[in-house]
């Protein structure tokens, strides 16, 4: 019997897959949030982006993870893990798309966004996703970026609406500026999907 071992090839996780493990854990993160956040005395939605307030900057991180209560949670969660996980899978740029909407839209939303006001919820990375998944199949030609872009249009097409001033209650500003940074790193990105698999 010979005493000599075998080396085998360590298996790596496929890209794509990881990519959607990422999304389920930020939602895990959300929910988390939301728990803690019912507690008696605990109010982590203060921690939003508080526009044109310096405090307030902390917000452009936190923001996506708070949410009004869990009926607000709960209509983010669907769209958020289906173009979450479309990102993943058929570009594999899911954190530079995350971590770019995030920070320009809630840049934008900082900026531009009314004083004494509180925005808060993943719904601008949600219409940054979205606007993302349809840019990137203009921007990079490929079939199935293309189909995939088709199917966002018919399933979310109806979110447009969320964009337009005068809804009270609604962060329109953090919906519109998600959506134009969600384009944007999709222009910024373009080259790299060149050379990979969209």
């Amino acid at each position: 019997m010979s005493s000599s071992g075998q080396i085998t090839p360590r298996r790596s996780v496929p890209p794509a897959l990881a990519g959607t493990v990422s999304v389920f854990v930020l939602v895990l993160l959300m929910w988390a949030e939301e728990i803690v956040d019912a507690f008696p005395g605990v109010n982590l939605d203060q921690y939003g982006i508080q526009p044109q307030d310096p405090e307030g900057l902390v917000g452009i991180a936190a923001a996506p993870f708070l949410h009004g209560g869990f009926g607000h949670l709960i209509a983010n969660t669907g769209a958020f893990l289906v173009l979450g996980c479309l990102i993943a899978m058929t570009t594999r740029r899911f954190w530079p798309v995350t971590i770019g909407v995030a920070l320009v839209g809630g840049f934008a939303t900082w900026l531009a966004a009314a004083p004494n006001t509180v925005h808060i919820g993943a719904s601008g990375l949600v219409y940054g996703y979205a606007a993302f998944l349809v840019a990137w199949g203009v921007f990079s030609r490929r079939a199935l970026a293309i189909v995939v872009a088709v199917v966002v249009v018919l399933m979310y097409g109806g979110i447009v609406v969320g964009v337009l001033p005068g809804q009270p209650g609604i962060s329109w500003q953090g919906h519109l500026f998600g959506a134009l940074a969600g384009v944007l790193m999709a222009w910024l990105l373009r080259g790299s999907g060149a050379r990979q698999r969209a």
